[in-house]
């Protein structure tokens, strides 16, 4: 396939690394122009671009930058790019460290890929946000393979939705339907499934546990235990961009 990637981090560079060797072609693009990204295609072998190439490069595209900076993509960003081409969101809320309190999120109006398919006007699958970079990069595994990491995936459109999951798989990781994107909240921060690695069942069984709509009281829960992890990284010196 070919592939645009819009964000050039953790999550964009370590896709970009899996997504070349598996022989798709893929265009990157950052936020400073593809002049500043020969470090990034060098090591992923991407090639640099601007954000409207990216997007309209082909057949897929994700979107993997600081939520707090959805809002400043072009309001222009999807003119051209086929309708049919998924947009995949990585996006995860850090109110303390890197996005600022934003209400919607904060009351549970929204989860944060609707809050993200809001601004970009444009329908998402929410993937990719809760497992680390290096475990993207490097523990994908063939499909079979005893304590394979499975990731959910949320969307509302169908066939995007399935396309996505395909790639999970050829990614060397278990694909688990999610449900919609109202439902994504259940692979958010703060929840069971984040960042924990865990293998199919467990994954579908913890998913289900959590049930479909989300109680008040499981969203401060999970808010109070997503501001924890944060106070654990700023205590660890970590740095979001």
């Amino acid at each position: 396939m070919k592939i645009g990637i819009i964000g050039a981090g953790h999550i964009g560079s370590a896709l970009a690394v899996r997504l070349v060797s598996l022989g798709h072609s893929v265009r990157i693009a950052n936020s400073r122009g593809p002049e500043t990204l020969g470090d990034v295609a060098q090591k992923t072998g991407a090639t640099p671009a601007t954000a409207h190439e990216a997007a309209r490069y082909g057949d897929l595209l994700v979107v993997t930058i600081p939520l707090i900076n959805i809002p400043d993509l072009p309001n222009d960003l999807f003119e051209g790019v086929p309708a049919e081409a998924p947009v995949i969101d990585t996006s995860n809320y850090y109110p303390m460290l890197r996005d600022g309190h934003l209400p919607e999120l904060e009351s549970g109006t929204l989860t944060e890929s609707e809050w993200v398919q809001q601004h970009l006007g444009r329908p998402v699958v929410k993937v990719f946000n809760n497992i680390f970079a290096a475990h993207l990069e490097q523990e994908g595994k063939p499909a079979g393979t005893p304590g394979r990491i499975a990731l959910p995936v949320a969307g509302d459109d169908a066939a995007a939705k399935q396309k996505v999951m395909a790639l999970v798989e050829e990614l060397g990781f278990d694909a688990v339907d999610n449900g919609s994107l109202h439902e994504s909240w259940r692979q958010q921060p703060g929840t069971p499934v984040y960042c924990t690695d865990m293998p199919l069942a467990e994954l579908q069984q913890n998913l289900a546990s959590l049930g479909t709509e989300r109680t008040e009281e499981q969203h401060a829960q999970f808010l109070a235990n997503h501001a924890e992890q944060e106070k654990q990284m700023e205590a660890q010196g970590i740095r979001l961009k």
